[in-house]
C-alpha cells in the first residue's frame, strides 16, 4: 500500500475507533494535548497516578510519555505504565522535551529508554542529538541546533540503534524506521510562537499510533497532519489576530481536517 493510502486509512481508523490516549505528560501543555487528541477523533485520558497507570494502560491504544514537567513520583509512574504498555503490546511514544538541558532530565530519559521499548520517540535536533550521546545546543527546552541533512543520518541511525520511530522535528521535519526516511516541508514559522505544538505534535502521533502497527506511517502522518494545520491556521488569521487566534485555529483545523488536505498539500518525500 502506497504511504498516501496508508494515510486516508489512518484517519479514517481514529475517526471510526476514537482510540482511547493514555497521557504521562507535562502540565504545561496538558489541555492542548487532550484537545488536539479530541480534534482528530480520538479520546485522550490524562492520568499520572502511580496506583492507576497500570490499570489506565491496559485499556488504552497508545501511551504518550512527555518528560516536560518531571518529578520523582511521574517517572515512576511513567516506568510503570510503559513497563505495562510494553506487556500488552501497546505502543508507547516518548517526547523527551529539553532532554539535554539539566543532568536530571537526560539521566530519566536514559533511564526510561533502558527500562521501556519506545515504537516512536519524537524531538528537535537538539533532544534526539542528546539521545544520541551527541553534543547539543539547547535553550531550555528549545533547540538552537540548524536543521541540516545530518538530521536525517542522525534519525536513521537512531532509529536503527533503537528499534523505533524516530521524529526529528524542525523547518524540515525527518521520520525513520532505521531503513526509510521521510522528510516533511509542511508547517508554518508561527508554530514556534506558540507553546506546545511539539507536544501536540507527539500526541497526534500517539493518535495514530493508537489504530495501526505501522508507526512510521503513524508517526509521519501526525507531523504532516501537524505542519498542513499549522499553514491553515495562519491563513485562516485577520490582520489583528495574533498567537492566540494562531493557537486555536490549529485546533480548529485539525477538527476539520481531511484525508484531501493531507493528499493535496502534504509536502513530503519518501526515500530509502
Amino acid at each position: 500500500m502506497e504511504i498516501k493510502e496508508k494515510y486516508r486509512e489512518l484517519i479514517c481508523r481514529v475517526r471510526d475507533r476514537k482510540p482511547l490516549i493514555h497521557h504521562i505528560t507535562n502540565y504545561v501543555t496538558v489541555n492542548d494535548c487532550a484537545n488536539i487528541v479530541l480534534a482528530l477523533g480520538g479520546s485522550p485520558v490524562m492520568a499520572d497516578a502511580s496506583e492507576e497507570v497500570e490499570d489506565m494502560v491496559s485499556i488504552a491504544a497508545a501511551l504518550v510519555i512527555n518528560i516536560g514537567t518531571l518529578n520523582s513520583t511521574k517517572v515512576e509512574a511513567m516506568i510503570k505504565a510503559g513497563k505495562k504498555a510494553n506487556e500488552l503490546g501497546v505502543p508507547v511514544i516518548l517526547d523527551p522535551v529539553g532532554v539535554g538541558a539539566t543532568p536530571y532530565r537526560k539521566e530519566t530519559a536514559l533511564k526510561l529508554l533502558k527500562e521501556v521499548k519506545f515504537s516512536v520517540i519524537r524531538g528537535n535536533l537538539a533532544e534526539i542529538k542528546t539521545l544520541c550521546g551527541m553534543n547539543a545546543l539547547s535553550k531550555g527546552v528549545d533547540s538552537e541546533e540548524a536543521i541540516s541533512e545530518d538530521a536525517k543520518i542522525i534519525a536513521k541511525d537512531l532509529a536503527a540503534k533503537l528499534n523505533s520511530v524516530i521524529v526529528i522535528s524542525g523547518a524540515v521535519d525527518y521520520i525513520s524506521d532505521g531503513i526509510k526516511i521521510i522528510s516533511v516541508r509542511n508547517g508554518h514559522r508561527m508554530l514556534t510562537d506558540v507553546t506546545g505544538t511539539g507536544c501536540m505534535s507527539t500526541s497526534l502521533i500517539g493518535t495514530y499510533c493508537g489504530v495501526t502497527k505501522d508507526y512510521f506511517a503513524a508517526a509521519s502522518a501526525g507531523i504532516i497532519t501537524m505542519g498542513i494545520a499549522g499553514e491553515m491556521a495562519f491563513e485562516r488569521l485577520s490582520d489583528i489576530q495574533g498567537s492566540g487566534s494562531f493557537k486555536v485555529n490549529i485546533i480548529d483545523a485539525i477538527y476539520k481536517i481531511s484525508y484531501s488536505d493531507l493528499n493535496e498539500r502534504g509536502n513530503y518525500a519518501e526515500e530509502c
